[in-house]
């Protein structure tokens, strides 16, 4: 139906026509392809009412310095009206390091906040009641120690694991395919994902114990299509993983959740929400056999495209963010971290943290998204549109399936070639002008004014080692050494890891040790 000589593509690569109409849903069946919100295939919501119902969560994404400092970020986050809080954690306590470590040298508290022992997390929630917030935790390798200091500090304060809400990110087959802050071999990973699985399950049954990403996979370069394929292929991994460890799938399926970007194009991003859901209602029904139907809804989180931001004039990412925002809530998302301005240039300020987070409650409680459930439906675009982000995402999962699933192909190496190719044409297309940034390669402006920069104190890391060496001197050794004893026992035997780990941080073990245990066994990839 194309009306104009200039032609436009989709980032998963079809064309985009000018102009919609029915011809295009020749095939549409309405009740097979959309169904009512909250019902199978689940394209419209996960939920009946959605946002009438209940908002989306607004859990902005917070972590730097010191856990004191990341704390009063939180708390005068939560005043101002945010719903969730979501932690984000330095490199050293991702790949599994403590502070003191020589690998987590000039890494401390950078790019989120450092947690080497259980008193971090003491201090990283003091005056926050576990058992009233809803907590999520981007980590991966290290998710397993991090929960399980979470709910150590819960006990503490006297809640019980059933009062306990969150999230933990345990996506650990995207660190191999777009991110690297793996620790041990494939395997021995996904061992410490189905434990943690089985560990909520019996523990703390409302936490949701994976968030598997997608997010990672688009910042990485790839398109909307492979974002949701390679992700969706993951998830049945991982479903795969926890059914050969004797896990039923419909007693942790109902707990899975995902992570999604919000990227540019708005409507494809959309499109891309509705199809995911609908791929992975009719893969657990169909080819799982789950029978719980809350095994067949996806929910998720989304962020903003982190990616997108740039550094030539960051007043302008303001306005990317609420139109990514807008895809997010215009598609289902569930909960919602908005992007502050200047994260290309740094650590985000409390003045842009707060922006970030009144974006949402704009989106939210003035610009009327949530009045009725989803409200871009039966449009002959949108319907067009997530037809073929669900035809090109399921063309890929079916390659992923010819080359044995999602792990063995990461260790073939597809997903990384597929998406390395797709962030060159990227690439290229704004290096020709084929594709607009403004700012960047259209628009500029030759003197720009640069907002003030969050600065991290360069004393922290070793004030970070110098608390690290007083609880050492403190607790008792003979008790640290005989718990993780136990968890290097517990890693050569078949039994569920969590416990003795769970011990083993209660007797005041660091991050690092409690790591180089797992590590004694399992290897380093």
């Amino acid at each position: 139906m194309s009306g104009s000589n200039e032609r436009h593509w989709a980032t998963s690569g079809f064309e985009i026509e000018a102009v919609y109409g029915p011809d295009d849903l020749e095939a549409f069946d309405p009740g097979e392809k959309l169904g009512d919100p909250g019902r199978f295939p689940f394209t419209r919501g996960p939920y009946p009412t959605m946002y009438r119902g209940r908002k989306w969560t607004m859990r902005q994404y917070a972590g730097f310095g010191s856990a004191a400092q990341t704390n009063q970020r939180f708390r005068g986050l939560l005043e101002a009206g945010q719903t969730g809080l979501s932690v984000a954690f330095d490199l050293p306590t991702q790949m599994g390091l403590d502070s003191d470590a020589p690998l987590a040298r000039g890494e401390v508290g950078k790019v989120g906040v450092a947690i080497d022992t259980l008193e971090d997390m003491r201090a990283l929630f003091d005056q926050i009641p576990l058992a009233e917030v809803s907590t999520s935790m981007t980590i991966n390798a290290t998710a397993a120690v991090l929960l399980l200091m979470y709910e150590l500090l819960a006990e503490e304060q006297g809640a019980s694991g059933v009062d306990l809400r969150g999230t933990v990110q345990n996506d650990i087959l995207k660190e191999y395919i777009a991110r690297g802050t793996y620790i041990y071999p494939v395997q021995p990973s996904m061992r410490l994902v189905t434990d943690l699985f089985a560990y909520c399950a019996a523990e703390i049954p409302n936490w949701n114990t994976i968030s598997i990403s997608g997010y990672h996979i688009r910042e990485a370069g790839s398109t909307a299509a492979q974002e949701i394929a390679f992700t969706i292929a993951n998830g049945l991994a991982y479903v795969a993983a926890a059914r050969t460890a004797g896990l039923a799938v419909d007693d942790f399926a109902p707990r899975l959740s995902f992570f999604w970007n919000a990227h540019n194009h708005l409507f494809e991003e959309v499109a891309k929400y509705r199809a995911a859901r609908r791929i992975w209602a009719h893969l657990m029904r169909d080819r799982e056999a789950a029978k719980d139907p809350a095994s067949w809804r996806m929910r998720f989180h989304t962020q903003t495209a982190g990616s997108t931001l740039t550094a030539q004039q960051p007043g302008i990412n303001v306005v990317r963010t609420a139109y990514q925002a807008l895809a997010a809530t215009l598609g289902g998302t569930q909960s919602l971290h908005t992007n502050s301005f200047d994260e290309a240039l740094g650590l985000p300020t409390d003045e842009s943290a707060l922006l970030a987070l009144r974006t949402q409650q704009i989106l939210g409680f003035e610009a009327g998204v949530g009045d009725t459930v989803d409200p871009l439906a039966g449009s002959y675009y949108i319907e067009s549109l997530t037809d073929q982000v669900e035809a090109e995402a399921i063309r890929l999962i079916e390659q992923i399936d010819e080359l044995g699933g999602a792990v063995a192909a990461i260790e073939a190496g597809f997903q990384a070639g597929e998406i390395e190719e797709a962030a060159y044409r990227h690439a290229r297309a704004i290096d020709e002008g084929a594709t607009t940034v403004v700012g960047v390669n259209r628009f500029v402006e030759d003197e720009e004014s640069m907002p003030d920069i969050l600065a991290i104190d360069p004393e922290l890391e070793q004030a970070q080692a110098n608390r690290l060496a007083e609880i050492r001197g403190a607790r008792d050794q003979a008790a640290v050494d005989e718990a993780l004893a136990a968890v290097e026992r517990a890693a050569r035997g078949e039994g569920n890891l969590l416990y003795p780990m769970k011990e083993a941080l209660r007797a005041m073990a660091t991050l690092g040790e409690v790591s180089a245990r797992l590590e004694k066994v399992f290897g380093r990839h």
